[in-house]
């Protein structure tokens, strides 16, 4: 196999690199060559491989290799994990408390109270019978099947989270609009945290959190769900026309003033937009949260997966797009009257 050695030969590190002891196992041309007595065949520059740490470790025993890096990453993680608890615990326990109480009142509450006060919410919101009696049928569905606790326990969530995700992403998506630096500073950090695979974001939560606390799902679902809310509300206020905005400071408004009477209102329809999208992203979440104990729908998806229960895991998917559907349109339908009464 073709290394680097004439490179560390080139630049006199010879001497250096022969004094460590590689950890890396011997390449499948040596092993094969020595099983036969014979040595291995001559290098060629065709097969020269890409110049990578591990690349450069076969022909330098003293040089890095990746998995020194990742393991120097995952050690340092773990020498501050205690520290980063000791700051983020008492900053999230609200979250356990508004989290724990929503499972409480959902699963505790009858259903003959809760389904109507579902059904009422959704026709104040929407203003639409056809729409009402679609989650009626939806949520009769889910509960005649069995369903009704999985579902009500993962509405618990995404209420909460996406709550939280709109009292939190809102004003900084103001702050975007109102000052150029932050909009440069925030966009790069949004555009990691809508970019970082699901996953990822379980994996140093589950070092920082035990798996009995609800928070550990919460802080997961928060960080994904909240972008689009933030861009939205920040383009939205952006988007006021500018000749509205002079004729706001012709009468003499205030900041405060323009921003709540005027930016906002106009602004509403493009910020509840970013609302619907951030309840649509907590929802997917909160199923690949399930692998970190968030309950609901999704502890039956990945309980048909587990098991392979096929039809376990293809009923609970149905249930989790008609929770989708059913939050999605109710959203759409107010989003509809917003657009409508700014045309009035």
């Amino acid at each position: 196999m073709a290394t680097y050695d004439f490179l560390f030969d080139g630049l006199g590190l010879r001497d250096w690199c022969d004094a460590g002891h590689s950890s890396a196992p011997m390449s499948m041309a040596d092993l094969i060559a020595r099983s036969k007595g014979t040595e291995a065949p001559a290098a060629s520059v065709w097969d020269l491989p890409f110049p990578s740490m591990d690349a450069f470790n076969d022909a330098c025993s003293n040089f890095p290799q990746a998995r020194e890096l990742t393991k120097g990453l995952e050690e340092g993680f773990l020498a501050i994990k205690d520290q980063l608890s000791l700051v983020l615990d008492p900053i999230t326990e609200p979250l356990n408390w508004f989290l724990n109480g929503a499972l409480w009142l959902f699963q505790s509450t009858p259903w003959w109270v809760v389904i109507p006060i579902l059904l009422i919410v959704v026709q104040l919101v929407s203003r639409t019978t056809k729409l009402t009696v679609f989650v009626a049928a939806c949520i009769v569905f889910l509960a005649f099947i069995g369903y009704y606790d999985y579902a009500m326990q993962t509405l618990a969530i995404i209420f909460v989270c996406a709550f939280l995700c709109v009292l939190i992403g809102v004003p900084i998506g103001i702050a975007m609009s109102r000052s150029d630096t932050v909009q440069r500073f925030t966009i790069p950090i949004l555009d990691m945290l809508q970019t970082l695979p699901p996953f990822v974001y379980l994996i140093p939560l589950i070092f920082l959190f035990s798996v009995t606390e609800p928070k550990l799902y919460g802080v997961a679902i928060i960080p994904y769900a909240i972008v689009p809310v933030i861009r939205l509300t920040n383009l939205g206020i952006r988007l006021v026309n500018e000749e509205v905005i002079e004729a706001a400071n012709a009468f003499g408004m205030t900041s405060w003033q323009k921003l709540t009477g005027v930016q906002i209102p106009l602004a509403l329809p493009t910020i509840m937009a970013g609302v619907n999208q951030t309840i649509m992203m907590s929802l997917s979440m909160v199923v690949i949260a399930s692998l970190v104990s968030a309950p609901g729908l999704g502890v039956l998806v990945l309980r048909g997966i587990r098991n392979l229960e096929l039809g376990v895991g293809l009923v609970s998917g149905f249930g989790i797009v008609l929770l989708a559907v059913i939050l999605d349109r109710v959203t759409k339908a107010a989003l509809a009257r917003v657009n409508a009464s700014q045309k009035q």
